[in-house]
């Protein structure tokens, strides 16, 4: 299925199960369906499993939304006792779509406690008291942290509230972050239970690779070692040292609660040379949530830091927030530099992350689908250096392999069923929906529309091509389709390759630049290097020449 079909589906009122595989576009789709209901004034409670998830989305976790906190168990004394909180009477009274993004990490009773509080304050005996719920995860990535004895807790597709809810199935087919195929196919063959030997021998020869490039993250399964590393790579530049301090906004407790959960530093310390990792989107500047890069200077006047991001391009990186918001308003945030010190980082704060490359010890994994959320999150297989590699670490949950058969064939179900609809009949169903809500048929021209959900029916070079054919610049086509200028440029070489005589004089590099890049390309004589940037970037380095990769990019499109 599609984006594009999946955010039709929601569109009519069902209550949803999205899934799909990791990179695949899920977070994407939920933050454009939530400014799809806000622009129509459809209040909508945004929460997922993990602070870190909710952060994403600018929602806070299930768990402090419904009242739940960290209780194990709901009897008719606790549900009094949260009927005594005003603040969850109007949470719930004004809530009329509550999303839930990575279910994984939610046990089936969890979310069965979730589903007794909503039907408890919304006087409602309906699933969920009536509320439209749109589930959101793959069960193939990391599964709940258990504590105890529990450690087999139920899956929530075999929970009686999955029953209950019956949520229509939306499994995405498409993938956005893996960029080569060998990869695509190891990740789909971990998720069919049918990896091979020859797959193994293709990760094993990954075992200690040098990428020479820049210093690849290092993902660990475990907390301990990752602050120790990070701080002492730090220690070891000489260079002065700047501070960054988190700043808050709003009630105490909302602000800690944002703390905790968000990725962001509290005390950021950063210096000039260190390894850095992005950790927000922001597609104007040019960054995603995992962009690699070095700090190269530090602003004179503000002590920003100024980026050399591994795609090339220099960027000067300002405070940005995260926040908890409530129907459209901001309730609490924090605001910070979105950089955190990228030798080092934890395999379950990288869930959600696409990275150039990673450092990954596969020979330490303590639970289903480490490994494979390690793996996926980097977009091509030269990225991947491993440490080790047991073959337990690519070993998926066998109650997941049954379940998830069982989901693609309703998603397949579900697709053939809402194709079915004429387009006048999907536009009753969401008018209905909308009106039953409480929101409005009529678009402000002030509110943002649900522009930017990719037409799966043209491909994404196609769109890119015409974009360019168009006569916009790179970042124009960037910002338009919501992608990084990576990616855009990754797209105009694949097109000028085909297409040599295709219009691009808006993006052509100063004829200088050129010159310099085609002598530099031609002193090249070992055949292995004659595609590589780096000898490139080398040789002009060396003739004193500091031309970033993007440009050189740019120009061999010219050569």
């Amino acid at each position: 299925m599609t984006q594009e079909q999946a955010l039709r589906i929601m569109k009519t009122g069902v209550n949803v199960y999205l899934t799909g595989s990791a990179g695949s576009g899920k977070t994407y789709l939920l933050n454009k369906y939530i400014k799809y209901l806000e622009s129509h004034g459809v209040p909508v409670a945004v929460t997922a499993s993990t602070g870190i998830a909710a952060t994403h989305m600018n929602g806070m976790t299930i768990h402090s939304w419904s009242g739940l906190g960290i209780k194990d168990h709901l009897d008719e004394r606790e549900l009094e006792k949260l009927e005594e909180r005003k603040y969850l009477w109007k949470r719930f009274d004004k809530a009329r779509v509550l999303i839930i993004d990575e279910i994984s990490m939610l046990e089936g009773k969890q979310l069965e406690m979730v589903e007794r509080i909503c039907r408890r304050f919304k006087r409602n005996d309906k699933p969920f008291g009536g509320l439209q719920v749109i589930l959101s995860g793959d069960f193939f990535q990391l599964p709940p942290v258990r504590k105890g004895e529990d450690k087999d807790g139920e899956i929530i597709p075999k929970s009686k509230v999955w029953q209950i809810l019956n949520p229509a199935v939306c499994y995405l087919e498409e993938q956005f972050r893996q960029k080569d195929d060998i990869l695509t196919g190891i990740l789909n063959k971990i998720r069919s239970n049918q990896i091979e030997e020859g797959d193994y021998q293709i990760l094993e020869k990954r075992i200690g690779v040098n990428i020479s490039a820049f210093k690849p993250t290092k993902l660990y399964t475990h907390n301990a070692d990752v602050d120790l590393i990070n701080e002492k790579e730090l220690a070891e530049i000489n260079e002065q040292e700047i501070t960054f301090v988190m700043t808050g906004d709003g009630p105490l407790n909302l602000v800690e609660i944002l703390k905790k959960s968000s990725i962001a530093t509290e005390v950021l310390k950063m210096k000039k040379g260190a390894e850095i990792m992005c950790i927000k989107n922001n597609f104007e500047m040019g960054y995603v949530n995992g962009s690699r890069g070095k700090i190269v200077d530090f602003e004179l006047d503000t002590r920003y830091p100024v980026v050399e991001l591994y795609s090339g391009q220099r960027v000067t990186l300002k405070p940005e927030s995260w926040s908890i918001e409530e129907e459209g308003r901001i309730k609490a945030s924090i605001k910070q530099i979105p950089l955190r010190l990228a030798w080092a980082i934890t395999i379950h704060k990288s869930q959600g992350m696409s990275l150039d490359n990673a450092e990954i010890d596969l020979g330490k994994t303590f639970t289903y689908g480490m490994g494979y959320v390690a793996l996926s999150r980097v977009r091509t297989l030269e990225g991947i250096i491993l440490k080790s590699l047991d073959k337990k670490a690519l070993l998926v949950d066998p109650r997941v392999l049954e379940v998830d058969r069982e989901l693609k064939n309703q998603s397949a179900q579900n697709k053939i069923l809402f194709t079915k609809l004429s387009s006048q009949e999907q536009q009753k169903l969401e008018n209905d929906f909308i009106l039953k809500m409480g929101g409005e048929i009529e678009i402000s021209k002030n509110r943002k529309t649900n522009r930017g959900v990719r037409d799966t029916k043209i491909s994404t070079l196609e769109e890119t091509k015409k974009l360019l054919e168009s006569g916009l610049k790179i970042k124009e086509i960037a910002k338009e389709r919501n992608l990084t200028t990576e990616t855009i440029l990754s797209h105009i070489e694949k097109i000028v390759a085909s297409n040599p005589k295709i219009k691009k004089s808006q993006i052509k590099p100063q004829s200088e630049i050129i010159k310099l890049v085609k002598r530099a390309q031609s002193k090249i004589k070992n055949k292995e290097d004659k595609g590589k940037l780096k000898p490139i970037k080398e040789l002009l380095e060396k003739e004193g020449h500091d031309i970033s990769y993007l440009d050189i990019r740019l120009a061999r499109l010219f050569i």
